[in-house]
């Protein structure tokens, strides 16, 4: 039984006995006492003056001294004001304790066959470029959130949706026809996601080329500036023939198809390697030129019941305005999808697919409206699910030097960010001494842990709604609220507890009552038993930050602990098995949080 659970038990007979009254649980509002108080958790009084017909400090006092003398839980209390501070007995913290350290799995919450099936969709990649530092946040958030999820008892499916279809993939496929010369993954030893953002850049170039020449021509015939522009971008050759290339892919044209699948499969064989490092996964992975025609033919019925209407020019539209929203086009005039169509195609898919309960869209905050529009689809075309759909939505990711641009090649690459991450926390770790002893292997694999750790702990320390700058040095600093610091804490109780192996010493099963705590001993263990509740929060939040920010205080605690107390060198024998204890319980909570982050702890560091 919690201790909040049992208070409120003793609480309530309390009022029962001082004032005759029979109250509901809910009335017994206990909160963490505030630092500045002595205290573990406090009463808020102010429910029970009513019933006391006293003033708000009697009232303290009154069931202040009923706890002390009926619950042997309460050691001591103390009234402020309107409310009365609980000091909870050595005891009960070592019971407590015993529970956290008899369950290897504390805080996680196992599904069992009647659990809600969760799908997650993050990551979302287009085929024609690698992933870059924004995809690094969504497919973080992703993954932890689909972590949390699973701890809090769901069944989890991890999706991913890849935009491998439309105008963007053809700019590359052309660009790497006309300027290629046959270029492979294999004879530039580029990973074929790079190869294939080269040529989407490479594009980009000739096509700027293309209208500013056509620009000067038109303007050199009397056009203004503005309209100069519109036509030479319309008449590019390149773009007409990219379009032209859509078209015959969207015709199932044997060539274009042939090296649309050759091209994607380079880059597929790219996105696989960025994801291992990442520690990412998937479970199930859809592709949009598969969900686009089942889009089509959802949105071809609503037309035929009228949900939607059709313009002159052909174009398939939705009137969203008794929503209080605009017009939203579904279909263009020659008949190609859009996003929200292929959108619509692929939830068709997935709940054919899967019994889901819930749908969570991992996106970022620039698709707020298009979610919306499609909530309001889903549910107009009948899927009943259609209103529950959540989007995560996330802010925008910058390095200090700002903006990123696909196009122009300025983008911040998920794999060298990576590979820079790892190489600098090798030498930052070196230049503090904390790889001195071990073999390269074993460095390196530090170093890794260690740079990724930062990457991904500093992402997921931001609340995922708030726009955020990623700085890579400030990330791999072993002070402050960092994942370093987090990491070499843990490190730090693994090596007290193999010392305490090598002097003979063994943690027992059960840890011996009848020892005085601290204050801080007690205020780990609290939060050690919070860890729950933590878990609990950032899943019904959406939340993984809540969990990092814990991970943070928490270690923050121990160390405070560990400068003030002795634990090797304790000679109350029965206090250094409870502090090594302790240490050990604290490590294993460090190691859950962590990981439900996707982020590894280092056993030695």
């Amino acid at each position: 039984m919690k201790i909040e659970d049992k208070l409120t038990e003793s609480i309530l007979n309390g009022i029962k006995t001082l004032y005759n009254q029979e109250v509901p649980a809910k009335m017994v509002q206990l909160q963490k006492t505030k630092k500045e108080f002595e205290g573990h958790l406090t009463l808020v009084v102010f429910p029970f003056l009513k019933m006391s017909k006293k003033g708000p400090e009697q009232t303290a006092q009154e069931i202040g001294e009923y706890l002390k003398q009926n619950e042997p839980a309460i050691a001591n209390y103390n009234v402020i004001k309107g409310f009365l501070n609980l000091t909870i007995a050595s005891d009960v913290w070592i019971e407590l304790l015993n529970r956290i350290h008899a369950d290897n799995q504390w805080g996680i919450q196992k599904a069992d066959d009647n659990a809600p099936l969760v799908m997650i969709e993050y990551s979302s990649p287009n085929t024609n470029k690698p992933l870059h530092l924004g995809h690094v946040r969504n497919n973080l958030l992703g993954s932890a959130l689909a972590n949390i999820m699973a701890a809090n008892g769901n069944k989890v499916v991890k999706t991913n949706i890849v935009n491998d279809r439309g105008i963007h993939i053809c700019k590359s496929m052309l660009a790497w026809l006309k300027y290629g010369n046959g270029e492979t993954p294999e004879s530039s030893g580029k990973k074929g996601d790079h190869l294939i953002g080269d040529y989407y850049v490479a594009f980009d170039k000739h096509y700027k080329a293309e209208v500013k020449e056509l620009m000067a021509q038109y303007q050199a015939e009397g056009m203004n500036e503005e309209e100069a522009k519109a036509k030479a971008e319309a008449n590019s050759p390149l773009m007409l023939e990219a379009r032209e290339m859509l078209r015959k892919w969207e015709a199932n044209d044997p060539e274009v198809r042939a090296l649309w699948k050759k091209m994607n499969d380079w880059v597929y064989a790219g996105f696989d390697e960025t994801y291992k490092m990442m520690g990412v996964s998937f479970d199930k992975i859809y592709y949009e030129s598969q969900t686009y025609l089942e889009g089509k033919e959802k949105v071809m019925e609503g037309l035929e019941k009228g949900l939607f209407y059709r313009k002159e020019d052909g174009s398939v539209w939705a009137d969203l305005t008794p929503e209080g929203l605009d017009h939203k086009l579904l279909l263009r005039g020659d008949g190609t999808s859009v996003y929200m169509t292929q959108d619509i195609g692929t939830a068709k898919l997935r709940f054919q697919d899967y019994p889901i309960n819930k749908m969570i869209y991992v996106v970022g905050n620039e698709q707020n409206y298009h979610f919306q529009v499609l909530s309001i689809l889903l549910d107009k075309l009948g899927f009943e699910w259609g209103k529950d759909l959540v989007h995560f939505s996330y802010g925008m990711v910058e390095l200090p030097e700002g903006k990123m641009k696909s196009r122009e090649g300025t983008v911040v690459d998920a794999d060298d960010l990576m590979e820079a991450m790892i190489e600098t926390a090798k030498e930052t770790s070196n230049e503090l001494g904390k790889l001195d002893g071990l073999t390269q292997k074993e460095a390196d694999d530090i170093a890794r842990i260690v740079g990724l750790g930062a990457l991904k702990y500093f992402i997921l320390k931001v609340d995922a709604r708030k726009n955020m700058t990623f700085n890579p040095k400030e990330s791999i600093d072993f002070n402050g609220n960092t994942g370093p610091f987090i990491q070499y804490t843990y490190a730090r109780i693994q090596s007290i507890l193999r010392k305490a192996t090598e002097a003979g010493l063994s943690i027992p099963t059960v840890i011996p009552s009848g020892i005085e705590l601290s204050t801080k001993e007690e205020g780990l263990i609290q939060m050690l038993a919070d860890f729950t509740n933590v878990v609990k929060q950032a899943g019904t939040d959406y939340n993984p930050s809540i969990l990092a920010n814990y991970a943070y205080d928490l270690v923050k605690e121990y160390n405070q602990f560990y400068h003030d107390f002795s634990i090797l060198r304790e000679e109350n024998e029965a206090l250094k098995i409870f502090r090594l204890a302790l240490s050990q319980n604290v490590g294993k909570v460090v190691k859950l949080a962590m990981g439900l982050l996707g982020i590894e702890v280092p056993e030695r560091m």
